[in-house]
């Protein structure tokens, strides 16, 4: 699925001003350690991040609140810029601005979910940016139910995580379906991914999480129970 970068002046200004800013604070060496840490996923410029944040409000001083159109365009850019640290400058603005974005926003962050895709991330999106479009538009269950389908590993982590900050606005049996239906999956990040959404909700409803692996141990992964039961 393919997405179009919309016309922002906005974002003009904001990636004009970033791409300088981030630039000049650049560490070779702390790049390069990042770079070995985050599994070669990406360069890095080697920005820690609490200088990386204030870097960043120094970028944003003085800029008008976004439209979707402009979260789009800001997002979508720094994804095309190499070095991880500018992801993470659009993952920090989408979560400061998700409200201000409607349901037509989710096949951006689809993209963005997809497109070089780690858990450094992958997690903020799932939990922040995704869960916070299906909690202000429930509509798009339907399209998480899609995503914990999908051959992409990253889309159905997304969708394992997309209620961690839900709390009692859980819908659980969905969140312990998604659990049942991924239970076999092969890859690690799946498979935690379980056990961290349901270690979450158990700290909204400890009997349900508690009632659920006892019930359905044998098709967990013994990872996902771990995590799941860690704080029970």
């Amino acid at each position: 699925m393919s997405v179009t970068v919309p016309r922002s002046d906005l974002a003009d200004a904001v990636l004009d001003r970033l791409v300088v800013t981030y630039a000049s604070a650049a560490d070779p060496r702390q790049a390069a350690r990042m770079r070995t840490y985050m599994k070669d996923v990406a360069p890095f410029l080697g920005l820690a991040s609490p200088a990386r944040r204030e870097l960043s409000r120094a970028v944003l001083a003085g800029t008008p609140r976004p439209d979707e159109a402009d979260c789009a365009a800001i997002a979508l850019r720094c994804w095309e810029l190499p070095e991880r640290e500018y992801a993470y400058f659009a993952v920090d603005y989408l979560r400061r601005h998700v409200k201000r974005c409607s349901s037509g926003f989710l096949p951006v962050v689809r993209h963005l979910v997809t497109t070089r895709p780690w858990w450094d991330t992958v997690d903020l999106l799932a939990a922040h940016v995704v869960g916070g479009l299906v909690a202000a538009h429930p509509r798009l269950r339907a399209d998480m139910d899609e995503w914990i389908e999908d051959e992409d590993m990253w889309l159905a982590r997304t969708a394992l995580l997309h209620q961690l900050r839900h709390k009692e606005a859980t819908d659980a049996e969905r969140l312990f379906a998604y659990c049942l239906r991924r239970s076999g999956h092969p890859d690690f990040f799946v498979r935690k991914a379980i056990g961290w959404c349901l270690r979450e909700y158990a700290k909204t409803d400890p009997d349900a999480v508690r009632a659920f692996v006892g019930r359905e141990r044998d098709r967990l992964a013994p990872l996902s129970v771990r995590e799941a039961l860690k704080n029970l």
